[in-house]
């Protein structure tokens, strides 16, 4: 899997869009005006960062060395993921439940402003 495959399936979902607030090589993706995805495109081996539930945090790095709490994040809602060694599914369930978890905390407002696109 690589950094366009991941790209396009976020950009896939709904009130998407992608930006770089940082630096030239951070690529952000946010639901309405929040973060739920970051990929840092010269990092090697590939790996982003996404927002998950504490409780599935922990059963993740339990079982997965790929998974870490994410760098500069607040460790107990954001985990760093390194692709490689992990399978597709995961992956996308992974970025499915970081926007989940992100588009649950939009205001009911900017919520409907999203199903609408």
């Amino acid at each position: 899997m690589d950094a366009n495959e991941i790209l396009d399936y976020c950009l896939a979902k709904k009130g998407t869009t992608e930006s770089f607030p940082f630096d030239n090589e951070t690529l952000v993706i946010k639901v309405d005006t929040k973060i739920f995805l970051l990929m840092g495109l010269e990092r090697q081996p590939l790996g982003v960062n996404v927002k998950t539930d504490p409780e599935w945090s922990a059963e993740l790095r339990e079982q997965y060395p790929q998974i870490t709490g994410a760098y500069h994040m607040n460790k107990t809602h954001w985990n760093s993921v390194t692709i490689d060694g992990l399978k597709r599914d995961l992956i996308f369930k992974l970025i499915d439940h970081s926007y989940d978890l992100v588009f649950k905390s939009l205001t009911k407002k900017a919520q409907n402003e999203v199903n609408s696109l």
